[in-house]
C-alpha cells in the first residue's frame, strides 16, 4: 500500500519495475553499447547510461535503473545510490524544459530569490513541481559558478544571465507558448530529454550547436588580467543600472555618498554588522572554554 504520492512508500514491496518495450530496449541497448565502449571498466559507464535512461522518459524510473543495473552487472541499490545522489538525475516525470533559479547567497541577494517566488506564483508550482501542461519544471538550484552574471537562471542546463522578475516570467511564458529563446551563451535551447542524450555523450547534431560559445564573459575574466598585471580600462566591473552615469566614483576612487543620479540597491550600501551593531556585538574571538 502506498500513499497517492508515488515518492513515498509505507514499507510494503514494490512490484519488479516494467521492462522497456522490445523496440526501445533494443535501441538502448545498441547506445549502451556504445557508451561502454569508451571505458575500460564497466561501472565507469553509469554517469552517462543515467543520462541515456533519462533521456528515454526525461526522468530516472524505476526500469531505467533496473536497465542500467542489468547492462553493468550492477545491483539496482547501487544504481539508485548514484542517481539520487546527482541533482541532475531527475527522481520523478518532469517538463520539457526544466528552469532552474539560482538561489545560492550572492544570486539570491542579487535578486534570485525574488524571480524564485515570482516564477511559483506565476506558474502555480512548487519547488520540484511542474506545470500542468508539463512544460516548464520549476526547480531552485545552488551555485552555478555564474556568479558575475547574478542572478542567473538556468534552462535544462543554459546560462540566462542577468535576470529579472519580469525578464524570468517572459521566458517561461515564451517556453510555454513555444517561442523560440536564445541564452545568454551556450547552445541553443533543447528539450530535457534531447539535453540528457547529449550529457550521455552523444553528439548534438542541431546546425550551429557546437559552435555555440559559452564562453567567460568580461566580468569573469577582471581577476585574471589583474593577475596578469595587464591594465584595465577606466570603466565600472559590475554593469551601470540603468539611468545610471557610467562611472560616478570620484577620481581618487574613494567612498563617498551617492549623488541624486545614483540608484545604489542594498546589496551596494554599507551593511549593518556585528561589528557595527551595538544591539548584537560579536565581542572579541576566544578559544574555546574562555
Amino acid at each position: 500500500m502506498t500513499t497517492s504520492r508515488q515518492d513515498v512508500s509505507l514499507g510494503m514491496p514494490q512490484l519488479p519495475a516494467t521492462p522497456y518495450p522490445a523496440e526501445v530496449r533494443a535501441r538502448l541497448d545498441a547506445d549502451a553499447k556504445e557508451v561502454l565502449a569508451r571505458y575500460p571498466g564497466s561501472r565507469s559507464a553509469l554517469l552517462p547510461l543515467l543520462h541515456l535512461v533519462q533521456s528515454e522518459e526525461g526522468y530516472v524510473s524505476r526500469t531505467g535503473i533496473a536497465f542500467c543495473a542489468e547492462t553493468l552487472d550492477l545491483t539496482t541499490a547501487e544504481v539508485t545510490a548514484v542517481s539520487t545522489f546527482y541533482s541532475m538525475y531527475r527522481r520523478r516525470p518532469s517538463g520539457d524544459y526544466q528552469v532552474g533559479v539560482c538561489t545560492n547567497t550572492l544570486c539570491a541577494v542579487m535578486g534570485g530569490d525574488a524571480i524564485f517566488d515570482t516564477l511559483k506564483e506565476h506558474l502555480g508550482v512548487g519547488n520540484n513541481e511542474t506545470t500542468e501542461d508539463g512544460k516548464v519544471t520549476l526547480e531552485h538550484i545552488e551555485c552555478n559558478a555564474a556568479c558575475d552574471f547574478a542572478p542567473v537562471v538556468m534552462v535544462n542546463w543554459e546560462f540566462f544571465d542577468n535576470q529579472t522578475p519580469e525578464s524570468a516570467t517572459q521566458l517561461v511564458d515564451d517556453l510555454i507558448a513555444g517561442r523560440t529563446v536564445e541564452p545568454t551563451r551556450g547552445a541553443p535551447i533543447c528539450s530535457y530529454k534531447d539535453t540528457a542524450r547529449i550529457l550521455a555523450g552523444f553528439p548534438d547534431e542541431r546546425p550551429g550547436a557546437v559552435e555555440a560559445t559559452g564562453g567567460a564573459g568580461p566580468a569573469s575574466l577582471v581577476g585574471l588580467k589583474l593577475a596578469k598585471g595587464e591594465a584595465l580600462p577606466k570603466a565600472r566591473v559590475v554593469s551601470p543600472r540603468a539611468g545610471q552615469p557610467e562611472d560616478t566614483r570620484p577620481q581618487d576612487g574613494q567612498p563617498h555618498d551617492p549623488s541624486p543620479s545614483e540608484h545604489l540597491s542594498s546589496h551596494d550600501a554599507p551593511q549593518q554588522t556585528s561589528a557595527s551593531d551595538p544591539e548584537h556585538p560579536a565581542g572579541p574571538a576566544a578559544e574555546e572554554g574562555e
